[in-house]
């Protein structure tokens, strides 16, 4: 099977949309839109009024046209809510999910994927994160129902999403192992089951089964997914720590150095001969966005290369235009840097953060008042009652402690969810902070963006950084 070299990395919370996937899919390389939050991103489209219709014609096409009316009924909007309106909000998935919220699930899933695949026959594919697990099955399906063709899956251990993928393509149930922070002997195995056929009830052929890649930042890792995996996975994206978003922690204790940032060494350092010797298809990704890299890759052996910051601040990424300009403004200027958060995102995962003027410090961020109403960084524990329950070290500490959870865990979080939305032009209203402020993430590769900026431009397209790409490809990788 013939693979794409360039991959075009999921970024965020919809800054990888449908329209930045189909761009860079009409290349002939893989386009990639971004699964989370999916939910609350159609729902608050809808609230401000759709304008283009694209959301709504989505779901025309949608198997389950109840479903999609039930949606539209409890979301659309006709020309949009009210400025100062806050948006009407999801329910947050849980270890029994509402029949509602797996429905929209499914159908957000399909928009975004039939969206970025229509009108075309380029590749698009879908990236999820295992840290955000309860709603990757129904994700998954409803992706599949639009006929995506790669699943990318990263921060942590998707060795059951291979098997997953394979019941799903049959519409049949399939589940997975829950992570609990806690876990119990004594309780024993806590699993999250999903039914395809108990919400898509129309009767359908079966679906392709994508082509599935897992995120990996170790030789260790790759090994024990060919090992135990369900099902078959089909190749990795090797990250490494300068890669935008969310990092790989360090292996080893966690030391910081003079600016706070965490230290990586030796032991985080991938070999590719290793990973070429396994047989199966990789990318790199991170700092790896020039044509003299790439070439030198495909040498080694590499299918390719992932790249997300070049195409993070394109003219066809889902970043707010208004903050897209400043960015671009303020880097011409030298007035951006990259800094690697160990504590700003409640994974507990080193997380990308983006410094400028006008974007959020530590300190101002410390001054927000504490809410957690999306929750799709909550980490799942066992409660006393045997029960599944949740906590956001970004909630207001005194709840998370009442959870159970350790009192230094709460200090310099971030609420993730809230300021991605934020990002996208889909910030929450507040009655009293106002609007939600935005965090934007890149890589330690920022500089890669000159390229696209010489001659006076402010500007630049998803086709620009493809072709600077592909200045000095050989033949077509297999």
């Amino acid at each position: 099977m013939a693979h794409p070299r360039i991959i075009q990395g999921g970024l965020g919370a919809g800054i990888s949309n449908w329209q930045l996937a189909k761009a860079v899919s009409q290349t002939g390389n893989l386009g990639v839109i971004s699964g989370t939050a999916l939910d609350s991103i159609l729902a608050r489209r809808l609230q401000l009024g759709d304008p283009n219709g694209d959301m709504r014609r989505a779901l025309q096409h949608f198997p389950e046209q109840d479903i999609a009316q039930r949606i539209i009924d409890t979301y659309y909007i006709p020309n949009g809510k009210a400025e100062n309106t806050p948006f009407k909000l999801v329910s947050m998935f849980t270890d029994r999910p509402r029949q509602s919220t797996l429905e929209l699930t499914i159908a957000a899933n399909f928009v975004e994927v039939f969206l970025a695949k229509e009108g075309h026959d380029g590749l698009v594919g879908i990236n999820l994160l295992e840290k955000i697990q309860l709603p990757n099955l129904p994700s998954l399906y409803g992706a599949m129902l639009a006929g995506v063709d790669y699943v990318l899956i990263g921060a942590g251990i998707p060795r059951e999403i291979p098997g997953a993928l394979d019941a799903m393509a049959e519409h049949c149930e399939t589940s997975l192992k829950i992570n609990l922070e806690n876990p119990s002997a004594k309780e024993g195995e806590k699993r999250f089951s999903f039914k395809p056929k108990s919400v898509i009830q129309t009767d359908l052929p079966p679906l392709k089964r994508p082509t599935f890649l897992a995120i990996i930042s170790s030789f260790t890792l790759a090994l024990a997914l060919i090992r135990k995996s369900n099902g078959k996975v089909d190749g990795f994206i090797i990250e490494t720590p300068t890669a935008g978003g969310h990092n790989a922690p360090p292996r080893g204790a966690l030391r910081l150095d003079e600016n706070g940032e965490p230290i990586y060494g030796p032991k985080d350092n991938m070999d590719i001969a290793r990973v070429q010797k396994l047989g199966l298809p990789f990318w790199l990704a991170g700092s790896y966005a020039s044509p003299e890299k790439l070439e030198h890759l495909l040498k080694q052996g590499a299918t390719g290369i992932q790249v997300g910051t070049a195409f993070a601040f394109c003219r066809e990424s889902g970043l707010d235009d208004n903050i897209k300009t400043d960015f671009l403004d303020q880097f011409l200027k030298d007035n951006v840097e990259v800094f690697t958060d160990p504590l700003a995102s409640p994974t507990g995962f080193p997380f990308k953060v983006v410094k400028m003027d006008g974007m959020i410090d530590r300190e101002i961020y410390d001054e927000r008042s504490r809410i957690c109403d999306l929750g799709y960084l909550r980490k799942t524990y066992l409660k006393p009652d045997g029960n599944i329950g949740f906590r956001c070290p970004s909630e207001p500490e005194g709840t998370y402690q009442s959870k159970g959870g350790e009192p230094d865990e709460t200090a310099g979080r971030k609420c993730l969810c809230n300021a991605l939305l934020a990002n996208i032009g889909l910030a929450q209203q507040r009655e009293d902070s106002g609007l939600e402020a935005p965090l934007i993430t890149a890589g330690n590769d920022i500089g890669v963006i000159k390229q696209f900026l010489k001659d006076e431009k402010t500007s630049y397209s998803a086709q620009d950084v493809i072709q600077y790409l592909s200045q000095t490809q050989t033949a077509p990788a297999v």
